[in-house]
C-alpha cells in the first residue's frame, strides 16, 4: 500500500518507521529541512521537504495513487487542508487526520475526514475505562450512516441491574447487539436478558442519543 504522511514530528516519524517494517511504501512530507533530512538520514528516502497542503507538492508526492493519506502535524488546520486536498482533488480513498485540540473533531468529521484521532480523547478513554462514572466510550464510527458502535459499563449501584432489557426505555435509534459478563460467556441481548452488575454493553447508536443510550442502561 502507498501511503503519504503529511508532518515528520515524533508521530510522524515513528509512524513511518512502524509503516515501513509492515511492508508499505512511505512517503513522508515535511516541512522543516532540518527535519527532513533526520528522516533521510535514519530512514532512507522517504522523506521530501514541502508543504503537504499545497496541490504541486501532494502532485510531486503522487498522491494521485495513494491508497491512504494520513496528516500528522500539530496544526489542526494543516491536517484538515491536507486531507481536503488529498481527497478532493486526488480523490485517496482513505484520509486520517491527528486532531490535537479535541473540539475540532466533529468538525473534521462532517467536512469528510475518513478517521479523524485525537490523541486527548484517546487518552482520557484510556484513563477512564476503570472509572464506572465513565459514561460511553466510543469503539469505533459508522460515518457514512451516522453511527457509532460503543460500550458501556453497568456499575453495581445502577438501578437498572436485575431489570429485564424490555423495562429500559431505549432510544429508537440505539440497539444492544452484544452484552459481556463479569462471568460467563458474551451473548446477544434478548428482550428478556436481565442487566447484571459489571455487565460490558457494545451497543450501536447516533451522537445524539447517547446521552439518552447512557441514561437508559444505568437509570441515572
Amino acid at each position: 500500500m502507498y501511503i503519504i504522511v503529511i508532518g515528520g514530528g515524533k508521530v510522524g516519524y515513528y509512524l513511518a518507521e512502524a509503516l515501513l517494517g509492515q511492508g508499505h511504501e512511505i512517503l513522508v512530507v515535511e516541512k522543516d529541512p532540518a527535519r527532513t533530512q533526520l528522516i533521510i538520514d535514519r530512514l532512507g528516502s522517504v522523506c521530501v521537504r514541502g508543504d503537504g497542503c499545497e496541490v504541486s507538492t501532494l502532485t510531486d508526492a503522487g498522491t494521485g495513487r495513494a491508497e491512504m493519506f494520513i496528516a500528522v502535524t500539530g496544526d489542526d488546520e494543516d491536517n484538515l487542508v491536507a486531507c481536503q486536498v488529498a481527497k478532493h482533488k486526488f480523490n485517496v480513498p482513505r484520509t486520517v487526520a491527528r486532531i490535537n485540540n479535541p473540539r475540532n473533531e466533529t468538525i473534521f468529521k462532517e467536512l469528510g475526514i475518513d478517521v479523524a484521532v485525537s490523541s486527548t480523547n484517546i487518552i482520557l478513554e484510556s484513563i477512564t475505562e476503570e472509572v464506572p462514572t465513565h459514561s460511553l466510550t466510543h469503539l469505533m464510527d459508522i460515518r457514512d450512516k451516522g453511527l457509532e458502535v460503543v460500550e458501556l459499563k453497568i456499575p453495581a449501584d445502577a438501578s437498572t441491574v436485575g431489570k429485564e432489557i424490555r423495562e429500559l426505555t431505549l432510544p429508537p435509534e440505539s440497539r444492544l447487539f452484544l452484552i459481556i459478563p463479569k462471568q460467563g460467556k458474551p451473548h446477544v441481548p434478548t428482550a428478556s436478558t436481565v442487566i447484571q452488575a459489571e455487565d460490558q454493553i457494545i451497543a450501536i447508536t447516533t451522537p445524539e442519543s447517547e446521552e439518552a443510550l447512557r441514561k437508559a442502561l444505568r437509570g441515572s
